[in-house]
Order: structure tokens, then C-alpha cells, then sequence
């Protein structure tokens, strides 16, 4: 049987929104993605990949976004200090590569940042997320703050489940670095927007960037690095879909990827783009039946 990997990245509140929908847009197709062998989710992605891997079931995740926002939703009250977390966007997103120096670089302008309180952020988790983990193979990426070295969380690291998904989903600038075994860690997505060499050794490959689609930002550069690294998935023998949210997921989404407002129009757009998907990943299906 082929050994498939879903590599979920990141792409903020919009990206959870756009990622789901694309699975449940797959599953509408007749293509199941969520027992894939191995899931790597680095920020949305790894609140999305948890959910699959606890079992969510994906009516039930489609429909949350389509649900009114809690106003005491972390997103919805962020406290940053926006000059600051733009400045950290325009060094990001003029590297040409993320180097463990430039990755601490921006660490640095993380932990120096005004944001919301980590104990709340942490907490915040809960709303979506069981608080074990599953029994499956599942990766979450971080990168340590200071040192810039990338960090991977399984079930076997010893560390709670939210911490680990809110260090993974701490988009510097925004919400604070989390405190892990005496480190401060950032989000996975300093180092790549999916991390997808993380799929190694598996002979299928589908990786969902909600980040990478857009000709500004930090959106060129992780372009580049996802495409090298399905590029290399390939040269390695593997099979490997690469997307990116088409025209009309771009739209959905606007210009502000933490907008709550357009989280149904995300994962509905998502789905419609997963439908369309589904005939380019069939071997997924003959894997799965």
C-alpha cells in the first residue's frame, strides 16, 4: 500500500479556514486525505492536523467556521503593537532563505514584542483541540526564538499537546513565543511556511500551503522554499502535490489572513478548490481503498 504524507502549512485563522475546507472539498470528491501515514501541520497547519488525527469529524469542522466568533476570540482581541509587527514582516520577507541566524534574527524581534498574554494564548487552544494527543504519526513544528533552531513536536516529546500547537502557531509579532522545557519557541512557519521535507520516505505527497499564492509579503519566499521542497520530494522519488489557494480562495480571503469575518467564505472557497483537486491526487484514492 503507498505510504502517503499531508503536509498541512501555515497561514493564519484564514489558512485553518481554507486548509479545512479543501479536505472536506477532497472528501466531497471521493478522495479521503485525513488517514494519511504521517501528518506535518506547522501553525494552521497544525491545528488542522491535530483536529484530523483526534478524529474530528470534517462536517463538524467545516461547520464551526461558518459559526459566529466568540468576542472574547483571541484573534479578536490581539494586543500588538502593529509598527513593531510589521517591521518584523518587511525583515522576513526580504531574506532570500531562512538560515537558523535569520530565524533567530526574527526570534529576536518576537520576544521583544507586545502581545497577548501567553497563559491566555495557550489556553485558547481548547476551543478546538482535545488536550491528548493521538495515537498517530503527527509532527508539529516550532523554532527555538533564540537560537533559531527548527524543533519538531510528537507525541513522544513529553510536551502538552496546546502548548506545542501554540508555540507552533506563534506568528511572531502577534502573539507571544511560548515557553517550552525552559526554551521560548515561535512559530514553525519562521523556517518554512510548510515544512515539507519533514514527508521524506513517503511515496505520496499532498501539501496545502494557505501561504505562497501572493506577489508580496512574505508570500514569494514561501513560495520558493515550498516548491524546492516538493521539488525534492520528487527528485526522491515520491509523488507530490504542491497547493496554493487559486484566484478565487485568494479573494475569500482578502488582504488580512487573521479576518474572522471571512472564515466561511474560506473554507467554502477551500472546499470548492479541494473538489477540483481531487482528480490530480487519485492515487490517494487507489491508497486509501
Amino acid at each position: 500500500m503507498t505510504k502517503t504524507a499531508l503536509v498541512l502549512g501555515g497561514g493564519g485563522m484564514l489558512g485553518v479556514s481554507w486548509a479545512t475546507g479543501m479536505i472536506a472539498g477532497l472528501h466531497d470528491a471521493g478522495v479521503d486525505v485525513t488517514g494519511a501515514d504521517r501528518i506535518v501541520g506547522t501553525s494552521a497547519g497544525s491545528i488542522v492536523g491535530t483536529q484530523l488525527a483526534q478524529g474530528a469529524p470534517l462536517d463538524k469542522m467545516v461547520e464551526w467556521h461558518h459559526a459566529p466568533r466568540d468576542p472574547d476570540a483571541i484573534e479578536l482581541n490581539m494586543e500588538i503593537d502593529l509598527q513593531s509587527t510589521m517591521a518584523i514582516f518587511a525583515r522576513w520577507a526580504a531574506y532570500t532563505e531562512m538560515t537558523p541566524e535569520n530565524c533567530a534574527e526574527i526570534g529576536a524581534m518576537a520576544l521583544a514584542s507586545k502581545t497577548v498574554d501567553e497563559d491566555r494564548w495557550i489556553g485558547s487552544f481548547g476551543v478546538l483541540i482535545g488536550p491528548r494527543w493521538s495515537d498517530r504519526d503527527v509532527i508539529l513544528t516550532a523554532v527555538d526564538a533564540e537560537s533559531g533552531a527548527f524543533q519538531t513536536w510528537t507525541r513522544d516529546s513529553g510536551v502538552d499537546l496546546h502548548r506545542a500547537i501554540a508555540s507552533s502557531c506563534s506568528v511572531p509579532g502577534l502573539f507571544p513565543p511560548v515557553a517550552i522545557n525552559g526554551r521560548r519557541y515561535q512559530d514553525g512557519g519562521v523556517r518554512s511556511a510548510t515544512n515539507a521535507d519533514l514527508a521524506a520516505g513517503f511515496e505520496a505527497v499532498l501539501i496545502v500551503a494557505p501561504i505562497g499564492a501572493r506577489p508580496d509579503g512574505i508570500d514569494p519566499l514561501s513560495n520558493r522554499l515550498a516548491t524546492a521542497e516538493a521539488e525534492a520530494l520528487r527528485a526522491a522519488g515520491a509523488s507530490v502535490e504542491l497547493t496554493f489557494p487559486d484566484d478565487g480562495a485568494q479573494e475569500a480571503m482578502g488582504i488580512n489572513r487573521m479576518d474572522s469575518s471571512r472564515r466561511g467564505l474560506c473554507v467554502e472557497a477551500g472546499r470548492e478548490q479541494g473538489r477540483s483537486l481531487a482528480g490530480r491526487i487519485a492515487v490517494w484514492a487507489r491508497a486509501t481503498a
